[in-house]
C-alpha cells in the first residue's frame, strides 16, 4: 500500500502518535510519499521514523492509494488541493479543534492502516467549486468556499450575482459566500447559512452581514453557473478560495460552478455525518 501524508507543522502534542503510525507502515513494508513541509519538520522531531518514506515532495506530480490528512479542517483543505484533481481517496486525521471534516481522531492512527488494507471504510465523493477569473494564478478549486469580501473595513461591497445568464441578486454585504455542501459547517454556518448533507447537489449563497433585511442564504443547485461582479467605493476587493486570498481590481468579475472533479473523503466505517454534527454541536 502506498500513502501520501500531509500534515501541520503544529503536532508537538502528538508526535510519538504519528511516529509510531510511520513505524507501522515501515514493518508492514508499506510506502509513503510526504509533503516536504512535514517532512522537514519530522526530520528534525523523529528522524528514525521517516524509513517508510520513499519520497518527498511539495507538487501533486505523484500517485498513491490513500492520501492521509494530520491536522484539522484546513490541514484536510490542503490536503485535497495538494492531491489535485486525481480523486486520491483522504483520510482526515483530527489533530485539531473541530474537525467536522476528519474520519477518525489521532487515537485511532495506529490501526489505520490495517482498517485501510482491509477496506474497513467508504467512499464519500465531495463537489468542489471551480473558480474562472482574469489572470488568476492559484489552484481555482474550492472544496469549502469562496467568498467575496470587501478590501477596507470602512465600506461595504455591492456583489452582483447572476444564475445561468440571469440577474439574480444585488447583495449589499461585507462580503458573499458561496459554499459547497462540505463547506456548510465552516465560514457558511457562522454567518447564519443553512448546515446542508455532503452528499446534496447543491451550493449556498450566504451575504455577510447584509444591510438588508431581505437579503437571505440561498440554496441553488450545483449545475448552476454564478456570475459575480463587485461594486464599491474602494477601488478592490478580496476573493478567497478555501483560505487563499487574492485582491482583485473592483472591475474584475468572477464565474463560479462545480469543478470536474471531486474530492473522495475516506469515512471509517462508525463515523457518519449524523454523528459528527451531533458530537460536534453538542446536540445531544
Amino acid at each position: 500500500m502506498k500513502l501520501a501524508v500531509y500534515g501541520s507543522r503544529h503536532q508537538e502534542d502528538y508526535i510519538p502518535a504519528i511516529a509510531d503510525f510511520l513505524l507501522c507502515l515501515k514493518d508492514r513494508g508499506d510506502s509513503v510519499v510526504m509533503h516536504a513541509k512535514l517532512y522537514q519538520y519530522l526530520l528534525h522531531a523523529v528522524p528514525a521514523a521517516l524509513a517508510c518514506v520513499t519520497r518527498v515532495t511539495d507538487t501533486p506530480d505523484f500517485d498513491a492509494d490513500f492520501a492521509v490528512s494530520l491536522g484539522g479542517d484546513g490541514t484536510f483543505l490542503r490536503t485535497a488541493a495538494w492531491v489535485g484533481d486525481k480523486e486520491i481517496p483522504v483520510v482526515g486525521v483530527n489533530t485539531g479543534h473541530l474537525g467536522f471534516l476528519a474520519s477518525i481522531g489521532v487515537d485511532e492512527l495506529a490501526g489505520l492502516p490495517a482498517r485501510l488494507a482491509d477496506g474497513d471504510y467508504e467512499l464519500d465523493r465531495r463537489s468542489l467549486i471551480e473558480v474562472t477569473v482574469p489572470d488568476y494564478k492559484g489552484w481555482p478549486y474550492a472544496l469549502n468556499e469562496v467568498t467575496l469580501t470587501k478590501s477596507e473595513s470602512s465600506s461595504m461591497i455591492h456583489v452582483h450575482a447572476g444564475i445561468d445568464g440571469v440577474e439574480l441578486a444585488d447583495y449589499r454585504a461585507d462580503g458573499l459566500i458561496v459554499a459547497t455542501p462540505t463547506g456548510s459547517t465552516a465560514y457558511n454556518m457562522s454567518v447564519g447559512g443553512p448546515i446542508v448533507q455532503p452528499s446534496a447537489p447543491v451550493f449556498v449563497l450566504s451575504p455577510i452581514a447584509a444591510h438588508s433585511l431581505s437579503m437571505r442564504p440561498l440554496v441553488v443547485a450545483d449545475t448552476s453557473r454564478l456570475d459575480l461582479a463587485c461594486e464599491g467605493r474602494a477601488p478592490r476587493y478580496r476573493l478567497t478560495v478555501d483560505g487563499r486570498a487574492t485582491v482583485l481590481g473592483l472591475d474584475t468579475p468572477v464565474s463560479l460552478a462545480k469543478a470536474p472533479f471531486c474530492v473522495v473523503a475516506v469515512q471509517m466505517r462508525g463515523h457518519n455525518f449524523a454523528d459528527t454534527l451531533r458530537n460536534k454541536l453538542q446536540w445531544g
